[in-house]
């Protein structure tokens, strides 16, 4: 572990705390999200500032960010890429789509077909699109975020699960405090707020930040906590559908992501259940005995936790 490393992750914070006011938690959560190397889905209402976050990691990073405003009428290719006929060179020249940068801003990608959903799931998953049988590499690091419009609101869909499983995180902005609010009226100004953003470290430091965090240490007992805590949701009589493994891939690059940015070089139980609720959200589906007597998942989760015996690692855990 590398202290330059923590002290950049931080210093990206920093930058975007100053656009995004009153929320330092779910900003540390995006955060280690894009240190695991993994994909972020925000559900909120329209206004909350997702897509000024999204620009503000992407000029802390020094990431080149796009943004795509899902609509009924956009195409798969939109996002992958095409093949246009030139004529002065007499041949088919691919021009790149839009997943072709650091980080995508995927804006109410509930509102837009199925099909184009789907065509987001082998470069989020594997980090390359396949075009009229080419396969090509999009840039690195590459990540997304995803805001979709609640559920039911005119004009959406549901988005496929094989996708929602594609998002390493869920979680929700929501609306400022009262102070934070105030503060950002009184700042209002001519210019863009991510324009106060400060590029402080390059996409190469990143892909190194990342690699670090695979050196964080995770002892067996930590391990098969996290499986248990998983495999419970598969057995609990309040959820219809349990987590896939991949929520324990998520989870293990989470807990090492959460254990890094905290100074630690090793995981321990506190970090899994700070990571839980984000990476089992959005992979559980609550049945009608749930709904009846009032659970909801924020509290079918904290069940798990609660009846899940938890490793003792002494006074660090």
């Amino acid at each position: 572990m590398t202290t330059q490393y923590i002290d950049a992750a931080r210093a990206v914070l920093n930058e975007v705390n100053k656009v995004i006011l009153g929320k330092q938690e779910e900003i540390v959560e995006i955060m280690t999200a894009f240190l695991a190397d993994g994909h972020v889905l925000l559900e909120d209402i329209p206004g909350v500032g997702k897509t000024t976050l999204a620009m503000a990691f992407s000029r802390a990073m020094g990431l080149d960010c796009k943004r795509v405003q899902f609509t009924p009428d956009v195409m798969p290719s939109d996002l992958t890429g095409f093949s246009v006929y030139r004529r002065d060179e007499e041949k088919f020249v691919y021009q790149e789509g839009s997943v072709f940068c650091n980080l995508l801003l995927a804006d109410e990608i509930n509102r837009t077909s199925p099909k184009t959903q789907s065509a987001l799931l082998e470069v989020m998953e594997e980090r390359r699109v396949s075009v009229e049988g080419i396969t090509r590499e999009v840039p690195k690091p590459f990540l997304v975020i995803a805001t979709q419009n609640p559920s039911g609101t005119s004009g959406t869909q549901f988005l496929p699960e094989a996708q929602i499983d594609r998002f390493m995180i869920n979680m929700s902005l929501g609306y400022p405090d009262f102070n934070s609010e105030l503060k950002m009226a009184k700042s209002v100004g001519k210019t863009s707020r991510s324009e106060l953003v400060s590029t402080v470290l390059t996409k190469e430091f990143l892909l190194a930040m990342q690699e670090d965090i695979y050196n964080v240490y995770v002892k067996d007992e930590v391990y098969s906590y996290m499986l248990r805590l998983v495999s419970a949701t598969r057995t609990n009589p309040y959820i219809e559908r349990g987590a896939s493994p991949r929520a324990t891939i998520a989870m293990v690059k989470m807990s090492k992501a959460a254990a890094w940015l905290r100074g630690r070089n090793f995981v321990v139980p506190n970090d899994v259940i700070g990571q839980l609720p984000y990476v089992l959200n959005h992979r559980i589906l609550l049945n009608s005995s749930a709904r009846l007597s009032g659970q909801t998942k924020a509290l079918v989760i904290q069940q798990i936790i609660d009846s899940t015996e938890r490793p003792y690692m002494g006074a660090s855990q």
